[in-house]
């Protein structure tokens, strides 16, 4: 367990209200982000599924998260994808990227409609141009949680992301999602991957725009 502070309500008093000036490695996913060519392979009766994807990805700033001393940076993210084929939504993400600067602790938060959340946690440097995230089911630290149907019959247990930050810009994914289909003794490898395109630049975050009207006032 990493050494933690005996004093765990004191807030840190010099915190920067510029998130986007200090997101870290973080920063380059700030924005909104459009994918055409997504790859899905999941599991089916019948064996894997290849399903191409279009995503859409929004990353705005939050204002800096401190628990007592220990403080965040962040972006709250939602992620919608369609298929060609379809009209309904094929998937729908929520949740938060957060660095802590004074570590290099990065984490992910997510949570889909279909009764999962899951908490993913890796290390990185401000410079760094590929971040790694993971969760593992049964931890109590950064773990996985579903509902009694999908445990029974898409059990989770393992997530990872990667992701590659590119030189023009872009940047990629590989998410890697062991799953215990019922039924069947071996794991299924449930894998996406895409790459993603900025389409609009962030926002500052709210209390950014708050001292920034206030110092044009």
């Amino acid at each position: 367990m990493p050494a933690f502070p005996e004093d765990v309500f004191t807030e840190p008093t010099d915190v920067d209200p510029d998130t986007l000036a200090n997101l870290g490695p973080l920063r380059r996913l700030a924005g909104t982000w459009q994918g055409e060519h997504g790859v899905d392979l999941n599991p089916k009766a019948d064996g894997p599924e290849r399903r191409v994807f279009i995503e859409r990805i929004e990353m705005q700033p939050i204002d800096p998260q401190a628990n007592g001393p220990q403080l965040f940076y962040g972006l709250r993210y939602h992620i919608h994808i369609n298929t060609r084929e379809e009209e309904i939504t094929f998937h729908d993400q929520v949740g938060y990227w957060l660095w802590e600067p004074a570590t290099g602790l990065v984490l992910q938060t997510l949570a889909i409609p279909r009764g999962q959340i899951a908490i993913a946690s890796g290390h990185a440097a401000p410079d760094d141009m590929k971040l790694v995230v993971s969760a593992t089911r049964g931890e109590t630290e950064y773990g996985i949680c579903s509902t009694a149907f999908l445990e029974y019959a898409f059990r989770t247990d393992a997530y990872q992301i990667t992701v590659t930050f590119h030189p023009d810009g872009s940047w990629s994914y590989v998410t890697e999602t062991t799953l215990l289909v019922h039924g069947r003794t071996e794991p299924f490898n449930h894998r996406d991957v895409n790459h993603l395109k900025k389409i609009a630049e962030p926002e500052p975050n709210p209390l950014a725009q708050i001292l920034a009207a206030k110092a044009k006032a």
